[in-house]
């Protein structure tokens, strides 16, 4: 399955911008710097003393990174390696920067993946939704989390003692493993969620969103659970059943699996 992740999905494929992304350099800590020039998630415009309004035409949905390149280069024309001030960045998400990330990794032949589970260091739950990078480590033998997002910024204002490229598995639970510690009674799943969503429902959404982007399918139609509404966000024991099954399958089935998610039940 490594040479599988070190081709390029149809969302991470940067098209005509390859040699410019294919240029930079390969190395992890660098290559987290550059895309931290370039992004700033929605979320810290205002906490890091920038002008929102300068934002409001930009939305928080996550592009191909073909496209977000060329909005970058729209925005500002000059190299990728170039930082660009708060206000000439691009509005993203924690997807945005684990998707970039992805790109670059896989333009240079390194095994990559994006995976959608829980962090542990944001405020507002316990176990918060997140997005983060995953690499396949030569040296190591074994997948290194990287969370290109965490900045400095980020390090003053969040309890984060660990170096971000290399992010422990305590603090950041792929929607497999989190949904496996949910039913065994390891992690409470009202612990878990994104806003005022928690519990199994949200458990379940980042199983398969955590599915689909193993089998790089990096956005899919189980992004739109804010709509999801009752009888959906109950779990009965045929869907529980189900989830048990698919988080079993794991990270080995995941590619197979994809086929049957690409529609959620509430819609």
């Amino acid at each position: 399955m490594l040479a599988y992740y070190a081709s390029h999905s149809a969302l991470s494929d940067p098209r005509a911008h390859a040699r410019l992304i294919g240029g930079l350099p390969p190395d992890i800590a660098t290559l987290c710097g550059v895309l931290q020039g370039l992004l700033i998630h929605e979320a810290w415009i205002e906490r890091q003393g920038f002008d929102a309004a300068a934002f409001s035409g930009q939305s928080r949905a996550t592009l191909p990174v073909s496209e977000r390149l060329d909005q970058l280069f729209a925005i500002d024309p000059r190299p990728l390696t170039h930082a660009r001030a708060g206000e000439c960045r691009a509005l993203a998400t924690c997807r945005d920067f684990a998707l970039m990330l992805c790109a670059a990794l896989r333009q240079h032949g390194v095994p990559a993946r994006v995976r959608c589970g829980f962090a542990t260091y944001f405020a507002g739950h316990p176990y918060h939704d997140h997005w983060v990078c995953e690499y396949w480590a030569r040296d190591r033998q074994c997948w290194v989390l990287v969370d290109a997002e965490i900045d400095e910024p980020h390090r003053k204002g969040l309890p984060i003692d660990f170096e971000p490229t290399d992010v422990p598995r305590t603090a950041f639970i792929t929607g497999i493993e989190a949904w496996k510690r949910c039913r065994s009674g390891a992690m409470n799943p009202e612990h878990l969620g994104h806003g005022t969503t928690t519990g199994l429902f949200f458990a379940r959404v980042n199983l398969a969103r955590d599915l689909l982007a193993l089998a790089k399918s990096e956005t899919s139609p189980w992004d739109s659970w804010r709509a999801a509404r009752d009888p959906y966000l109950q779990l009965n024991e045929a869907a529980l059943s189900s989830c048990d099954d698919l988080a079993q399958r794991g990270e080995e089935g995941a590619v197979e699996i994809a086929q049957s998610l690409h529609r959620p039940p509430w819609q």
